[in-house]
């Protein structure tokens, strides 16, 4: 299962891949992705991430969101998710990625890690190779978000006045650099 992180400001792009999709594998692709850029945005305070709005990573997913405020409490940035409406993906420019990582292993049988990182390694964006990681398995069993938890975290989101499900704000406990 692949998740990709498209840096707009620099066209850099990294692939994580993970044994299946779930709100923690995105939580862990997120952070591992930060822990490997960081050092480049350091004066960074506010991280924008441009979403599809799917089943698994919508503004209202309880588990997404909870991922979404833990990684803003490790890392101290602020998060602001913004999603296109439904059916409006293909203006994300992630999702051009997408078509370019299958140009490379079409019809090639994805049988281990070896074959699907050897593929997504060949691909090129913009002129440049991806970084490829892999995560074994997300870090928990995505417990379920019970009542009064989803009280906290939505005690935590800034939520648009006008487009609720479609701009989150989620600030850290304790801001990046201070």
């Amino acid at each position: 299962m692949p998740f990709g992180v498209l840096e707009l400001a620099t066209g850099l792009l990294t692939l994580i891949f993970g044994s299946r999709e779930c709100r923690d594998f995105w939580g862990d692709g997120l952070k591992l992705w930060w822990e490997g850029v960081r050092g480049r945005y350091r004066g960074i305070r506010r991280l924008v991430i441009d979403l599809d709005n799917g089943p698994k990573n919508s503004g209202v997913a309880r588990k997404f969101l909870r991922r979404m405020v833990q990684f803003a409490d490790w890392s101290g940035l602020e998060v602001r998710l913004v999603y296109y409406p439904p059916y409006h993906s293909k203006y994300n420019p992630v999702e051009r990625c997408w078509s370019s990582l299958q140009r490379k292993w079409n019809g090639v049988l994805l049988t281990c890690w070896n074959v699907v990182r050897a593929c997504a390694l060949r691909m090129t964006w913009h002129g440049r190779h991806p970084t490829v990681h892999k995560i074994d398995d997300p870090d928990n069993e995505e417990a379920p978000v019970t009542n009064a938890e989803m009280q906290q975290i939505n005690a935590r989101l800034k939520r648009s006045s006008t487009l609720r499900k479609y701009d989150v704000l989620i600030k850290p406990l304790k801001p990046r650099g201070r």
